[in-house]
């Protein structure tokens, strides 16, 4: 009853959204799926979740074709796939080939690595140039490629900050939204996503603890990681503005050690979002 009460829940409070649907990142089981993927994998399937990103863990110990009948037992889709800069830099066409392996339409990539807490606009240049070229290759076979910014990119230039020029430049690629990483150094979701209503594909929805204090270094404890609408995030107002541009996919993501705690929680709060 649960299980169908939850997957109800995905049709009736999306369903006019065309395919948008929560689903999970599976960053957040990193550290049970190293001793139980399929218990896992099942668990996910119990909470009434269909569709996942991949969380920079690979298939584990199992082959590609081992994991992919277990996503299929468990029914889920693997909608959206990690790529590190560096095999995007160098080889995208693995990237592309991965996709198409699990039939994913998204490829997210998580980080662009810099020195220390220095982040600049020729960093940003750069990172343009790689998303652009390798972006361009995924889009020529229908994958669209996104970058999941980490707060450090909220640094000013020529008025506004280098977030702004990345989205401004990005002609081959678009964005997934971390709530958290928005929220973290200061900025407000709500407000970048009605900035750049056609930059922003999908989305990470993750709570902060109430009277945590931010930074713009992409770094934080992970135990600040709060069951949904319990912490400092208006997660509610980017939920309900992410339904009304149709953004495809919305990850739940827990980075904490209670995860498989917090998890079913957050998918009972957004049960309650109109």
């Amino acid at each position: 009853m649960k299980k169908v009460i939850l997957i109800s829940f995905i049709i009736l409070s999306f369903g006019s959204m065309a395919a948008q649907e929560i689903g999970l990142q599976l960053y957040s089981l990193r550290n049970q799926m190293k001793d139980d993927v399929e218990g896992m994998l099942s668990k996910i399937n119990e909470w009434g979740i269909t569709k996942l990103e991949d969380g920079n863990d690979g298939t584990y110990h199992y082959s590609f074709e081992e994991y992919k009948a277990l996503l299929e037992k468990n029914n889920l889709e693997m909608v959206s796939i990690s790529a590190p800069f560096e095999e995007l830099a160098t080889t995208p066409e693995n990237v592309l080939k991965r996709a198409n392996a699990y039939g994913a339409k998204y490829v997210v990539c998580f980080w662009i690595p810099h020195d220390g807490n220095n982040f600049t606009i020729t960093d940003t240049k750069n990172a343009l140039t790689v998303f652009n070229k390798a972006g361009a290759l995924l889009k020529s076979e229908g994958i669209t490629l996104t970058y999941h910014p980490h707060g450090y990119e909220f640094r000013p230039y020529e008025g506004e900050f280098l977030m702004d020029y990345m989205i401004k430049n990005a002609d081959n690629f678009d964005f997934e939204m971390d709530v958290y990483w928005f929220a973290h150094p200061g900025e407000d979701p709500v407000t970048w996503l009605r900035k750049y209503p056609e930059k922003f594909k999908l989305m990470h929805l993750k709570d902060c603890r109430k009277g945590i204090k931010g930074n713009q270094n992409g770094a934080s404890d992970v135990e600040t990681n709060v069951a949904l609408g319990t912490g400092q995030i208006d997660i509610k107002a980017v939920v309900l503005e992410a339904k009304k541009m149709g953004l495809e996919y919305l990850f739940i993501e827990d980075e904490s050690s209670k995860s498989i705690e917090q998890i079913p929680q957050s998918i009972n709060y957004l049960q309650k979002i109109k």
